[in-house]
């Protein structure tokens, strides 16, 4: 089996074996509300450390910068150490526990794409890598379009039931790694003349993404748009939608789990290779601003509502498709802005603005929760989307056609 098929496989069963994880890790902010009766700090925390622990992952990507030789085992570790705290969740029952398990699989989540997109633009050349990655998704949602048909029910009837879930679906995640040890990484002698043998540093991190910020204007452009702007819009108003959804709306595990697993899950699964297209013969600011675009969209159907349930699942249908332009361009992004350059330090700039962002946007969030109802901090991150989607079409024209 030759690069490109070995590469293909190991993505697309990944991303098949975490799905029924991630189909129940997408209601844990719910469980720590309702079942563990978190308190508002916590709760705040949790929403936080989510994108602040992209500053910790971006150690853990920086570790392959210039190495192809560690891409593999940096994504094999990463499973390990990232799954392994949740199959411990029948022993261990506190929020503070969930809260350290989530953070440190978020670390380990985001700390890998660097290099899984280094092995994409090695091993998988031109437009392919596009498809690879939306049918990995696509398949990923269509299974998470199933499962909350039944996980949502369960954990109605038998509210501890998502301990041994998380448990399962872990050990699912888990064996992905079997996978993963098969891939062998091409080597390109543009980049791979001289390894990279720097000293470890606290700072080579920033040092290395500095460099980067500095020397390319179109990706900085990118930055601001679509990571700072349009991604500040969609996290200012997470600490509201637990409120917004069980004290105002008062909807079920089932409700939650069909909207945020299903219908986003259709969204993305029928739009995944739609963007995959475009992308690969569009401008990058043009098809982003879409995505943001979109993302304004979905907190002015939440709003909705107040006067009809539909809304929230033509919300999440609405937030299915503008997640699957999302991912697909925060992950190709540094492939696709790197050019001929090593593509780890771009995509480790996306989790250092990640980081950086998430240490103060939900702490606004939380606050604007104190002084405003609910409505009011959705339609302030509606806002800070619609503004970053005018940024990247006033950017366009910096960057070329994708390739």
């Amino acid at each position: 089996m030759n690069l490109k098929l070995k590469t293909r496989r190991a993505f697309l069963l990944t991303y098949v074996l975490r799905a029924p994880f991630w189909t129940v890790y997408n209601l844990l902010l719910f469980i720590l509300y309702k079942d563990l009766h978190a308190t508002g700090f916590q709760i705040a925390l949790f929403i936080a450390l989510k994108p602040i622990v992209s500053i910790f992952s971006l150690y853990w990507g920086n570790w392959v910068h210039g190495r192809p030789d560690r891409l593999v085992a940096n994504i094999v570790w990463a499973g390990i150490i990232g799954y392994t705290p949740f199959l411990l969740f029948p022993i261990f029952y506190s929020s503070w526990y969930v809260i350290f398990a989530s953070a440190l699989f978020m670390t380990m989540h985001r700390g890998v794409t660097p290099a899984w997109m280094e092995l994409f633009k090695r091993n998988l050349k031109g437009g392919y890598k596009h498809k690879v990655f939306s049918h990995g998704a696509s398949l990923s949602y269509i299974i998470c379009c199933v499962l909350p048909i039944f996980l949502g029910p369960l954990c109605d009837y038998y509210p501890h039931a998502w301990r041994i879930i998380f448990s399962i679906t872990a050990l699912l995640g888990i064996a992905a790694l079997f996978f993963q040890c098969k891939i062998d990484v091409a080597v390109d002698p543009r980049q791979d003349n001289e390894r990279v043998t720097e000293k470890v540093h606290l700072l080579n991190p920033w040092k290395n993404a500095l460099k980067v910020f500095k020397e390319n204007l179109d990706f900085r452009a990118y930055q601001i748009g679509f990571m700072f702007l349009a991604g500040s819009g969609l996290m200012i108003m997470q600490p509201a939608l637990p409120k917004f959804f069980i004290d105002r709306l008062a909807l079920s595990y089932t409700e939650l789990a069909i909207a945020i697993g299903l219908c986003k899950g259709i969204g993305f699964a029928l739009t995944s290779s739609i963007w995959a297209r475009l992308l690969h013969k569009g401008s990058t600011f043009r098809i982003s601003s879409y995505v943001t675009f979109l993302g304004a969209l979905f907190p002015c159907a939440l709003i909705a509502a107040q006067w009809g349930v539909y809304w929230i699942y033509i919300a999440y249908l609405l937030y299915g498709i503008m997640q699957a332009g999302s991912e697909l361009i925060w992950h190709l992004s540094g492939p696709l802005f790197s050019r001929e350059q090593d593509s780890v330090g771009f995509s480790n700039i996306n989790l250092l603005v990640v980081g950086v962002r998430g240490m103060a946007i939900p702490q606004l969030g939380a606050f604007c929760c104190l002084l405003f109802p609910p409505i009011y901090v959705l339609g302030i991150g509606a806002i800070l989307c619609a503004l970053g989607g005018r940024w990247l079409l006033g950017s366009k024209q910096m960057q070329p056609i994708s390739a």
